[in-house]
């Protein structure tokens, strides 16, 4: 066949195949707009799921009538003008794609008025981008789009349709969490005439707390940390959650880019790695998370419904996210951020850690002197056996053994206390020789007794092994390893990073690197795959902590084995010394394993257990 022109409506088909999904990319779109337009208030009326009516209407700046047609028309738009501007988006729609591929699956009605104007003025599409006759209308400022008869004229689009139960719920959690991104903007939503939401905007911080509180639950606040944290340009604000309370899905995980709701893989691989070392195994973390960057910075228009991103500094922003959110989740400690951590029963269970047999224990001996002893007096030093010219490394239960031997019997010096008031309280019991019972000014504590000395050790030797000298070994016999041109290329170019974590990496040819050294405590280690691993991270997103995951695997072991042991009895002193050291050991709230380490309860809820003053 020859080289014909597309109708412009078959056109605008092809372009809605892109942008209009279901119902809830109708919705997306516009309120979009809405958000461009400066509104205030926002109104989604929505009938059969989307599929009958979906009518949304603002109060923002209106369209002046000369303009009406080329709001319905492709490529015409008033938020870019060149390419500067498209370099550095500001704001939310900018394509001019939108209304025209909705208009031509749809019977669209656009009515809109400007502040200074006499009337509104209403125009009908139909996706030809021709015959409109504005009409006048006495809608007040701001403007109203009503799309009724979703694929009717596209009925093999319409047979995709979920339930209408389905498509509502689409749109639903969609304005849900727009709403989470424009805490200026009022929300109101209702599905065939009823109601469903009524959101006013939110100034004050209580304010927009209790706007996360109705979308995330109650239970989100109560169990998170608010977190504000600038540096290089970049600024990240929001909630995250306690490890504590995490979820089985990623159902309630929020992150948005200069206000744009987002997924990107980049942002999730950071997230998690900043969760990775005080989560229980198979839960997700829950957040809501706001990054702020120059425009400049971030391409917008990666995707056509515009629900990705590409960052032109990943490394830079995944590095800097990281390092936000594993900062505040190691601040969260008795004292500091938040007192009482909340335990969900489904986390502690058999599930956990197995215990390791009976080793050495950190307190030796029966009593110790009348004073609390902190047990920083006996933290140990990482010094592992020297290893030889030409030896194999270490293997993981010699390190573990060499740790072992550095747990000596306390001194009589007693370390000073902290003063008063202590957020974990004094010492009563040790129930079952495994818990600590602690009275506290405004309630009591529960202390899982291994899990968190097991922390404790776990920070030191995490703090002693990054402060020190890495200690590495050569090998024996140097390892071949095969790889691309681009990762051995890759590999030649972070020469000094593998140095710094105690590997002697060196290019051979264009596609074979040998492995000389490597550190003590990766001996027991498919060495190989690991450095595979790490060239691909670096590839991905720029960086990698598949080493450092793998050392802190290891030493997490170390810690285990050396932590008190459960039916190990502890005098009241060795006991406020571990409340003690508790106060002042980052991310304390979780073991190594991420089960939690310690629960409050409050003279009030005990009070309301055993209904007093009823």
């Amino acid at each position: 066949m020859r080289i014909h022109s597309l109708p412009t409506q078959l056109v605008n088909q092809i372009a809605a195949g892109e942008v209009v999904e279901r119902p809830s990319s109708v919705v997306k779109e516009l309120v979009e707009n809405c958000f461009d337009a400066g509104a205030s208030h926002i109104f989604i009326e929505i009938e059969q799921g989307g599929a009958r009516l979906i009518k949304i209407r603002d109060n923002g700046c209106g369209i002046y009538k000369e303009d009406l047609p080329l709001a319905l028309s492709r490529h015409a738009t008033s938020k870019i003008s060149s390419l500067k501007d498209l370099e550095q988006v500001v704001s939310m729609g900018f394509r001019g794609e939108a209304l025209p591929s909705i208009s031509s699956v749809s019977r669209l009605t656009l009515i809109s008025r400007i502040s200074d104007a006499d009337c509104a003025w209403k125009v009908i599409a139909d996706g030809t981008e021709d015959n409109f006759d504005p009409q006048p209308d006495p809608h007040p400022q701001g403007t109203t789009i009503d799309v009724r008869d979703l694929f009717y004229n596209t009925p093999a689009r319409r047979k995709f349709l979920k339930t209408e139960k389905t498509e509502f719920a689409h749109i639903e959690t969609l304005i849900q969490r727009m709403a989470l991104s424009r805490f200026d903007i009022g929300f109101t939503l209702l599905h065939n005439q009823k109601e469903i939401l009524n959101l006013k905007p939110a100034e004050t911080d209580a304010e927009q707390e209790q706007r996360i509180a109705g979308i995330c639950g109650s239970a989100f606040i109560e169990n998170s940390v608010k977190i504000d944290f600038a540096a290089s340009g970049l600024s990240v604000t929001g909630w995250v959650g306690l490890p504590t309370f995490s979820r089985s899905q990623q159902d309630m995980q929020f992150f948005y880019v200069n206000g744009r709701l987002v997924r990107d893989k980049l942002v999730s691989h950071a997230i998690k790695q900043a969760y990775q070392d005080v989560l229980f195994h198979g839960r997700h973390s829950v957040f809501v998370l706001y990054l702020s960057l120059d425009p400049a910075l971030v391409d917008v228009n990666a995707h056509p419904a515009k629900l990705e991103v590409r960052f032109r500094e990943g490394r830079l922003v995944h590095d800097f996210l990281f390092s936000a959110l594993h900062r505040s989740l190691a601040d969260i400690r008795p004292g500091k951020n938040i007192i009482e951590l909340p335990v969900q029963a489904h986390q502690v269970t058999s599930a956990g850690v197995k215990e390791v047999e009976e080793s050495r224990e950190l307190f030796s001996g029966d009593r110790v002197s009348q004073q609390s002893k902190p047990t920083s007096e006996l933290k140990p030093i990482y010094n592992p056996r020297p290893p030889q010219q030409g030896s194999l490394p270490l293997q993981v239960e010699e390190v573990v053994n060499a740790y072992a031997s550095l747990y000596p019997k306390p001194e009589s010096v007693a370390q000073p206390i902290p003063s008063d008031p202590k957020p974990l309280g004094n010492a009563i019991a040790h129930l079952h020789n495994i818990f600590i019972l602690a009275e506290t000014v405004s309630g009591i504590i529960l202390v899982d007794t291994h899990a968190a000395h097991e922390r404790i050790t776990y920070e030191r030797l995490k703090q002693q092994y990054q402060n020190g000298s890495i200690p590495s070994q050569p090998l024996l016999l140097p390892i071949k390893i095969k790889v691309s041109t681009a990762e051995a290329d890759l590999a030649e170019q972070e020469h000094e990073f593998f140095m710094s974590l105690g590997f002697e990496l060196n290019r051979s040819g264009p596609e074979t690197l040998v492995l000389r050294s490597i550190p003590v405590l990766l001996g027991n280690t498919d060495l190989e795959t690991l450095i595979r691993d790490v060239l691909s991270d670096m590839t991905e997103y720029g960086m990698s902590r598949r080493i450092q995951d793998k050392s802190n695997e290891i030493l997490s072991t170390v810690a285990c084995h050396g932590a008190v042991r459960a039916r190990r009895r502890l005098t009241v002193d060795e006991m406020n010394a571990l409340l003690r050291d508790m106060e002042q050991t980052e991310r304390i709230g979780q073991c190594n394993h991420g089960r939690p380490t310690w629960i409050a309860l409050s003279t009030q809820e005990l009070d309301k257990f055993f209904l007093r003053g009823q």
